[in-house]
């Protein structure tokens, strides 16, 4: 046991120390930090002003006005003989867009928008979202419907799910997947990447004749134990350091965007109309939604069971990884075996986008309990909820399951580890397992 720890010790201050390891587990962040902080930017410098010319046959809008968030104007002029004469004042104007409602728009809901400086689609949906209103009271007053009668009767359904084995109301499901999801994703990169960082340090050694030299002191099985764990606390390290990092950039970055834009400089007390106010009690219920999601969200047993499968998945793929790894001279001859070993990984995240969809499906469950693609598939339906006996039944299989891969890969590792010159074929590496 000892010379394990040794192994792990080397392997983890070899590469933490590297100076390509320190780069980028401070550039990563950074970068992120970055992208994220200018697509806020861009966002917020980059506004759609929309100056628009309407020419209204039906009258739905009684009189110019602005759209609701008051970035985009419209301005009316009915005074046109038809639209041929609209679109010759628009081309010489300095008008964005003309906007077309026709004298038949109650029967054919339907407008149409001359365009000099294309809309994006945020505003186009803002434009057809005051245009539906408009027309709402321009109906309301051609059927001589009273509108207050009209709002009070017209309805809205929203429906709530409620789990009955666990009697509690499921609203957010569609988030908690989410949630799950992005957990899914994390352990996905995190196999893939470090699972290949170890193949390559076996293939390294073996090619260079260090583990010659290795081998003569500790047993093959200590020496790949070794390397895999110590692989994976560099993956470990290198992760959290990245979320904490990141964390700090993107909240900097954000905030300096914020303040640029909407700093105590630029906004005064005159300035806070009333589409202001509005926007920011939206805020507000958005916060609370958000509040209320996270509040509902077990982040115990979330960080707990993520943990988990994030160092059993890699654990149990690593071995297979060390197996690729010593049974090959070079990377490139690893291709024949990597795809059995890869294939249920990358089903595995095929399945969890289904459980977006539907996390109780019976596909779902099956492989959220396999041990190949549990790692990933069961971090969803524990977002959502999971019965505790499919969750430690999951959690048997998978260790159950690494401790096998890890003794059939040791019986790989120990025999390849010393082979050279020859690119071994299923059939030989079958006989290796016989040994």
């Amino acid at each position: 046991m000892n010379k394990i720890w040794l192994i792990i010790e080397r392997e983890y201050l070899s590469r933490v120390k590297k100076k390509s390891f320190i780069l980028m587990t401070l550039l990563g962040p950074i970068l992120l930090g970055l992208v994220i902080t200018s697509a806020v930017w861009l966002t917020l410098e980059q506004e759609d002003q929309q100056i628009i010319l309407v020419y209204d046959e039906a009258g739905i809008i009684t009189a110019n006005k602005p759209l609701s968030n008051g970035e985009k104007v419209f301005f009316i002029n009915n005074q046109f003989e038809n639209i041929d004469a609209a679109l010759n004042t628009f081309k010489k104007s300095g008008y964005t867009s003309l906007l077309y409602i026709p004298q038949n728009i109650a029967t054919s809901n339907m407008c149409v928008l001359h365009y000099n400086q294309l809309p994006s689609l945020s505003t186009q949906k803002q434009i057809t979202y005051e245009i539906e209103s408009q027309l709402d009271d321009y109906k309301l007053k051609l059927f001589d419907i009273d509108a207050s009668t009209f709002r009070k009767i017209k309805s809205k359904v929203s429906l709530s799910t409620v789990d009955f084995k666990q009697n509690s109301t499921e609203a957010y499901e569609i988030e908690l997947t989410v949630i799950g999801f992005f957990f899914a994703v994390m352990i996905y990169m995190f196999i893939f990447m470090y699972g290949v960082q170890v193949m390559r340090g076996v293939i390294e050694e073996k090619t260079n004749r260090i583990v010659e030299v290795i081998v003569s002191s500790v047993k093959p099985f200590q020496l790949m134990m070794g390397k895999i764990i110590g692989i994976a606390m560099v993956g470990l390290t290198q992760f959290t350091l990245w979320v904490i990092l990141s964390t700090v950039a993107i909240q900097t970055g954000q905030y300096l965007v914020l303040q640029e834009n909407y700093g105590a400089s630029k906004i005064s007390a005159m300035q806070m109309t009333q589409e202001m106010q509005d926007e920011a009690m939206k805020t507000d219920v958005q916060a609370s939604m958000v509040l209320e999601l996270l509040d509902r969200i077990n982040f115990p047993l979330m960080l707990g069971t993520f943990l988990f499968y994030f160092i059993g998945g890699f654990l149990l793929y690593a071995s297979l990884f060390a197996a690729i790894g010593s049974a090959v001279d070079s990377e490139s001859d690893t291709q024949q075996f990597m795809m059995p070993v890869t294939l249920p990984l990358i089903f595995g995240f095929i399945v969890a986008e289904m459980a977006l969809q539907n996390p109780e499906g019976s596909a779902v469950f099956w492989f959220s309990l396999f041990p190949l693609t549990s790692p990933i598939v069961m971090m969803v339906r524990v977002a959502v909820g999971v019965e505790t006996w499919q969750l430690l039944l999951s959690i048997v299989l998978l260790i159950a399951t690494f401790i096998g891969t890890t003794f059939i890969a040791a019986k790989v590792y120990r025999i390849g580890i010393l082979m050279y010159g020859k690119k071994p074929s299923y059939k030989e590496i079958w006989k290796w397992l016989k040994y």
